[in-house]
């Protein structure tokens, strides 16, 4: 069936994300920390914001930092690390997770050629049951 839509005039365009003010962070956690237990459900919804939003505007603020206000995925200052150095990284990490798998299958391999107490000592060293 053919699409009766023209792929030029989006009828739905990818919407911006929203951003916050520092200020408009500060009063919003103000009015809730200020609300009763009942009524802070309803600020949440008006501003259509989420209890998440709330713990992290907190925590800036309480770590008295303003600039830890702005969004960090978003932020500028947020240092990105190069393609180069992030695979460098994550290859490290899977290097040093498979040579101690083999450690641990060595010292399980090894003690089969051993006695039935050496390799109830092996199992135990290496965490298997």
């Amino acid at each position: 069936m053919a699409s009766t839509t023209n792929p030029e005039q989006d009828p739905a365009p990818r919407p911006n994300r929203r951003t916050f003010s520092a200020e408009y962070k500060l009063r919003i956690v103000a009015e809730y920390d200020a609300a009763p237990n009942g009524e802070k459900g309803a600020i949440l919804r008006r501003e259509r914001l989420y209890h998440s939003h709330i713990i992290e505007w907190r925590a800036a603020r309480d770590a008295g930092a303003m600039a830890t206000l702005a969004d960090k995925r978003t932020s500028a200052a947020r240092p990105k690390k190069a393609a180069e150095q992030a695979e460098l990284e994550r290859l490290r990490k899977k290097v040093a997770r498979l040579e101690k798998d083999l450690a641990r299958r060595d010292t399980a391999l090894g003690a089969w050629n051993c006695s039935p107490r050496a390799r109830t000592e092996a199992r135990r060293r290496t965490g298997d049951r």
